[in-house]
């Protein structure tokens, strides 16, 4: 029902698009975006999911990863995921992240954290972080603070701040 593709330069306008539909203008002043400023995600690890045939063809989901350190150990940061509201609990973030982390996994990356609804992510494996053993750049909701490994024992001994990787500024 859905493809998912490596995400292209030319698919920035229908993503942006998607992400205003879904976010709002309100998704500039959450904490996860400050460690998207003046960052880059990981381009291996950003996707869209069309459906559709010919004409009707269209961009419904997105979604991707960015670098970061977690505990001074470099991690992902899964988000922002995208999906057209009215393909909501259709399968398509499900299918997007399953590809992602599997992708992410292979590319020999350990550990990712997000913040998002605990019962939707656990689906792909997320769990929440014990409370107080990271911070973000800014509030965060704690109950939305999780966290996957992507190896076993990945996040043990993980503590501290959650940051952008020095390269980005």
């Amino acid at each position: 029902m859905f493809e998912i593709v490596a995400e292209r330069p030319e698919h920035g306008p229908a993503i942006e698009a998607l992400l205003d539909l879904s976010f709002g203008p309100g998704r500039y002043a959450k904490a996860a975006q400050r460690l998207r400023e003046g960052n880059h995600p990981v381009p291996e690890l950003c996707y869209v999911a069309f459906t559709g045939e010919g004409a009707e063809r269209r961009m419904v989901g997105a979604l991707s990863f960015w670098p970061i350190l977690i505990g001074g150990r470099p991690g992902l940061m899964l988000g922002p995921l995208a999906v057209e509201p009215q393909l909501r609990g259709k399968g398509c973030g499900i299918k997007l992240m399953e590809k992602g982390l599997a992708d992410a996994k292979a590319l020999g990356h350990r550990l990712v954290i997000l913040v998002g609804d605990a019962p939707y992510y656990a689906r792909v494996g997320f769990g929440p972080v014990p409370p107080g053993r990271l911070t973000m750049p800014g509030p965060v909701d704690p109950a939305r603070l999780l966290y996957r490994e992507l190896d076993i024992g990945a996040f043990t001994g993980v503590r501290g701040a959650i940051e952008k990787p020095p390269e980005a500024g």
